[in-house]
């Protein structure tokens, strides 16, 4: 074994960063280490799809094509580009991170390594607990989705109204969520194979929809008839909803990072998961123009009748147009597509968060007791199912103290997404600063296009938390007079700064960066 400064090259084996093999947990150079988990067990098709799945297309779709539209009006695919644009540039912040390391602790680890423990651990903690609130608020869909699904197979109402009834729907909320804890702690293998399956179905039924909307175009008093203006968007009526509708977007595309928290799972862990996550990306993309183009022209963005915007149907637009659109008995297969897409999106989010987990207590960010790996299926046994406890929980207690307070939470969700990804896209920049101008290709990909997305990111974050001062933001509720989504939004993140002190007391290590170093490493590549 020889020191090198130089990154690895295609065949190299890296120690200490996912070699095969190489499953003892051992420091690699400059602290980067291994944590058992299953090699080679995703391909660049099943890491697309668990991106791709963690997204929740079509659950993204029904609950804000309604509100973008009525933001933004038919500039809402315009919108939809716009909020690809940051996305995209921060993938490629990802994918040239997870070149040079591909470690599972993904915005953690890069971070730390490029600005220090202290910055890197609050990175960990916005993913975290946007995680954390992301699967509560899927299982609270998958749950609702369950009982409008039964009641209209069966054609009861009085079993479609068993959602309302909040006992049977946290018992029922409780039940999926171990479902999903269960499948993921089963390890990669299951999650692949369950997740084929959902993700072909969401995008079958989309595809159905789309075209059966383009054949309706001009059947509905709403319809309106194709223009390219609505890919302008310069055409918004003013810079408050453009910044809400891109608000909105951006929140339609997270979770495609869930490719790069399999990094050590995936064959070719160096250039794989960044291919698939610009796969899901285009998907992603290309569904979302698909559905809002067809959409528009079928009942159009206004707000009377089947308008898009209608505020009775906003929040639950494919419920609304299932019938319509595809007829009575097609219909149905939309609601099975919600369903789909809310339970293969609460299965594959527990990805990201147990392996974040599982990596910052490796390096002794948080305690040593989450490093355990499952010696059969090798996955973060306790943190998948601390994750599906911390979820379950989560969503009992929100549900149980205020409808408000629940719906308030999820608002605050955009700030911490804004967050971990801008900050991982700043650690690109800084961490390959000394490589920018040694090629057009590293200028462009390791600097000017993460630090483009970074800066998108981190306006769209100033305007969120300035918005949210303002009670009228989400519910309406307030704390001595200041807005509650932003209450729950900073609370949040200072709850982190809170666990991270300590964590400091506990583990001095790490915050001394003796356990990660805070500079571009060296890595130890076989002769």
């Amino acid at each position: 074994m020889t020191q090198v400064e130089a990154r690895p090259q295609a065949g190299d084996t890296v120690r200490g960063v996912n070699a095969p093999g190489d499953t003892d947990g051992a420091a690699g150079a400059h602290g980067v280490r291994t944590k058992g988990l299953g090699g080679n067990s995703v391909g660049l098709l099943g890491s697309a799809v668990i991106g791709i799945s963690t997204v929740a297309p079509v659950y993204c779709l029904t609950s804000t094509l309604g509100s973008t539209a009525g933001e933004v009006g038919l500039q809402m695919p315009a919108i939809f580009l716009a909020g690809f644009l940051p996305m995209l540039l921060v993938a490629f912040a990802y994918r040239e991170l997870n070149k040079v390391m591909p470690d599972c602790g993904t915005s953690f680890t890069w971070t730390v390594k490029a600005f220090g423990p202290r910055i890197g651990w609050m990175c960990g903690w916005g993913l975290v607990i946007a995680t954390i609130i992301v699967l509560s608020n899927l299982a609270g869909v998958a749950t609702s989705y369950f009982w409008l699904l039964a009641g209209e197979i069966s054609g009861s109402e009085s079993i479609a109204a068993l959602d309302d009834n909040k006992a049977v729907h946290i018992v029922t909320c409780l039940a999926l969520i171990a479902a999903a804890t269960a499948i993921s702690y089963r390890g990669m293998t299951a999650t692949k194979g369950v997740q084929y399956t959902l993700v072909g179905l969401q995008l079958v039924v989309l595809a159905v929809f789309v075209g059966m909307a383009l054949t309706k175009a001009g059947s509905f008093e709403t319809s309106v008839d194709f223009s390219w203006s609505w890919m302008n968007p310069f055409a918004v009526q003013s810079f408050a909803a453009f910044t809400a509708g891109l608000s909105l977007s951006i929140f339609m595309y997270w979770g495609w990072d869930a490719c790069m928290a399999t990094n050590e799972e995936t064959t070719g862990s160096a250039k794989t998961p960044g291919r698939a996550a610009l796969i899901a990306m285009v998907v992603l993309v290309g569904s979302y123009l698909a559905t809002g183009i067809a959409a528009q022209m079928a009942v159009g963005s206004g707000e009377e009748g089947l308008g898009l915007a209608n505020p009775e149907t906003s929040d639950n637009v494919f419920a609304a147009l299932a019938g319509p659109v595809m007829g009575p008995t097609l219909g149905i297969l939309l609601f099975v597509a919600v369903l789909a897409s809310a339970a293969a999106s609460l299965q594959t989010t527990f990805i990201p968060v147990a392996r974040t987990v599982l990596a910052m207590s490796t390096y002794e960010a948080l305690p040593k007791s989450f490093t355990k790996v499952h010696p059969v299926f090798k996955t973060p046994g306790k943190a998948t199912i601390v994750a599906g406890v911390a979820t379950g929980v989560f969503y009992t207690v929100m549900t149980l103290l205020s409808e408000n307070v629940l719906v308030d939470t999820i608002y605050a969700l955009g700030l911490m997404i804004c967050f971990y990804y801008a900050l991982t896209a700043f650690a690109c920049v800084w961490y390959f600063r000394g490589e920018l101008f040694r090629s057009g290709r590293d200028f462009a990909y390791k600097g000017l296009m993460p630090l483009l997305g970074g800066l998108m990111l981190t306006a769209v974050f100033g305007k969120t938390l300035y918005d949210m001062w303002d009670p009228a933001y989400g519910s309406g509720s307030a704390v001595l007079g200041v807005g509650s989504v932003f209450v729950i939004g900073v609370g949040l993140l200072l709850i982190g700064v809170v666990i991270m002190l300590v964590m400091q007391r506990r583990s001095p290590a790490f915050f001394r960066g003796e356990v990660l170093t805070k500079e571009t490493p060296s890595l130890v590549v076989a002769d």
